[in-house]
């Protein structure tokens, strides 16, 4: 039996890292468009994967060891992570009440794989926020898991950047044309808000994990 610590932390885990990574951005329509294209979809897919696991896992991983050394600097993670939550929150109540269309043009010559693979390293590591999500954020609310449970956050983290980009890059002709219509991101943006305040208010309180 799975014990319910462990269910909550995979819970916490799937839904921060499910809000995170839902959010508009570059990495979005570049998978989009690749789907669209039917372009090295399953390459893209893995590497946009992989960089999301390695780098939540060290950020887990490595604030885990710091804060087993150092508890008051786990506790500053924590009420900053919670301060960055909450703003990301506000940030996506503001886009549901002003949403936009997620659109990736389909067009274009056929690029050789290793072209496509460094835009797409390019485009998930140049960006500072991404270091933000995954390191600093997953990492300071994972490190403050149960001991024993933070397998389990990880897991379910990893598991949501999975499901998504496999969703958006190979369900990009079926999806396209729900992600082309402003109201879908305001429901969207507006369940990411409610999220990120819920886990940031827990996370400030010291009710998320350990």
């Amino acid at each position: 039996m799975i014990g319910a610590d462990t269910q909550a932390s995979f819970i916490t885990g799937l839904t921060l890292g499910g809000s995170l990574i839902m959010a508009i951005g570059a990495q979005n329509a570049f998978v989009l468009r690749q789907g669209l294209r039917r372009e090295h979809v399953a390459a893209v897919v893995a590497v946009c994967t992989l960089l999301d696991i390695l780098l939540m896992t060290a950020g887990v991983s490595g604030l885990g060891v710091a804060g087993a050394q150092y508890p008051t600097l786990l506790q500053a993670a924590a009420i900053g992570g919670a301060g960055v939550l909450a703003w990301y929150g506000l940030s996506a109540f503001r886009r549901a009440w002003h949403p936009h269309a997620l659109q990736a043009q389909a067009g274009g010559a056929t690029q050789p794989v290793g072209r496509v693979l460094l835009q797409a390293i390019g485009i998930s590591l140049l960006n500072p926020h991404v270091y933000l999500d995954t390191v600093v954020l997953v990492g300071s609310i994972g490190a403050r898991q149960a001991a024993g449970t933070q397998a389990a956050f990880l897991f379910g983290s990893c598991l949501a950047s999975m499901l998504w980009f496999a969703a958006l890059g190979f369900g990009a002709r079926v999806l396209s044309p729900v992600f082309a219509r402003p109201s879908s991101w305001r429901v969207l943006d507006a369940g990411i808000g409610v999220t990120m305040w819920w886990i940031a208010y827990r996370l400030a309180t010291g009710s998320l994990g350990g």
